[in-house]
């Protein structure tokens, strides 16, 4: 995605934006400012962003979904906390507080990020002339933040590897499958706590609720029955998926903007014992990704910032956007069983990382069931 011009960020098409709902009010009541005809004066107060904060100006015609932000990933980022004090951070200490200001709060998104604008993390611009769109372009709101791994994976951007079959041959979008309610912040069990990060509470969304029969007694697939909840789809039905290594973040002493590093990005496909195993992942293997934090990845606002750094795996549950009918894993027993190569053993495991990541490690590999 081009970066817009700055003219093209705040072009308001008068005309079309006047015959919509939201057209039909007056330009202050949302943005503040003054209804006057001298520019500065005009502007005096004038709120960019209406939507960010509580969104009270969204609230007063849309009260369901902004009750609903309260819990929502998006507008919280509690899913980046709740990993980083696993990992021991202080979210108190002005250090950390600093970094995420830095590195990370930039990611979140208010109501306007996705139905008005892109989101202001790249750059921001309308999408539609001011006119507010209900279902959000794919490739300019969710794949604009979600772009290095989900995006290209599922839009088969990676050199020499397929789109995600969905994509190629349905054109689903995001929205498809991260209903409306999910990406509002909706949960499953009203009575739980609000999510603590993505993988959270109940699985979803569920390749079953398109693919009712598999798994059940009318599936023709006899692996599918075979494997039942031992696997997760994605171990027989994703490919090559990209990894990073060792992130480290500062601030550029020439521009004084942030920036961060990685030591490498390189793709593999690994099955992994699942590290978040409960009832709705009862799975025992998954397909694990290589996240690129280091316990050094904060060392440039201060010392020892992780330091329990070791109590989450570096090869996390991945759940990748590259699913395609057949893959290597479904041509043959043998490409898994008995093959140590496609599973995350501990000699592909750095020696600094192998304690953070004895729960994902394949101790034994399963065996064969043919010569």
């Amino acid at each position: 995605m081009a970066p817009l011009e700055p003219w093209e960020k705040v072009l308001v098409d008068a005309d079309a934006f006047s015959e919509t709902v939201h057209g039909r009010l007056d330009c202050v009541e949302c943005h503040g400012g003054e209804d006057v005809g001298d520019k500065d004066a005009a502007h005096a107060g004038i709120i960019a962003r209406p939507s960010e904060g509580e969104a009270l100006i969204c609230q007063e015609c849309h009260e369901n979904e902004v009750a609903l932000q309260a819990t929502s990933l998006h507008a919280t980022q509690e899913g980046y906390w709740t990993i980083l004090e696993a990992r021991g951070a202080d979210r108190t200490d002005p250090a950390m507080h600093e970094m995420f200001g830095n590195h990370c709060a930039s990611c979140h998104t208010s109501c306007g990020d996705c139905h008005v604008s892109q989101p202001a993390s790249v750059g921001g611009g309308l999408l539609d002339g001011h006119s507010f769109v209900e279902r959000p372009p794919m490739t300019r709101t969710c794949t604009a933040c979600h772009g290095s791994r989900v995006g290209n994976e599922y839009m088969g951007k990676n050199e020499g590897l397929l789109a995600d079959l969905h994509f190629r041959t349905q054109r689903m979008t995001c929205v498809d499958c991260h209903t409306a309610s999910e990406m509002h912040g909706a949960v499953a069990d009203p009575e739980a706590p609000p999510p603590a990060h993505r993988y959270d509470g109940v699985e979803g969304p569920q390749c079953q609720s398109c693919h009712e029969i598999v798994g059940s007694a009318e599936d023709e697939v006899l692996m599918h029955q075979e494997h039942g909840d031992r696997l997760s789809c994605q171990v027989c039905h994703s490919v090559t998926y990209i990894n990073c290594d060792s992130c480290h973040v500062a601030v550029s002493e020439t521009s004084g903007n942030p920036f961060f590093t990685t030591a490498a990005t390189y793709f593999t496909f690994l099955i992994g014992r699942n590290p978040l195993q409960s009832e709705s992942r009862p799975y025992a293997y998954v397909p694990v990704r290589h996240v690129p934090v280091d316990p050094e990845s904060f060392a440039y606002y201060g010392e020892n910032l992780l330091p329990a750094f070791d109590a989450e795996p570096t090869w996390r549950y991945a759940t990748p956007h590259n699913i395609q009918r057949n893959t290597p894993q479904t041509e043959s027993c043998n490409h898994c069983h008995g093959t140590a190569d496609i599973f995350l053993t501990a000699d592909k495991v750095r020696p600094e990382e192998l304690e953070a990541n004895q729960g994902v490690i394949v101790d034994t590999v399963p065996p064969s069931p043919l010569p």
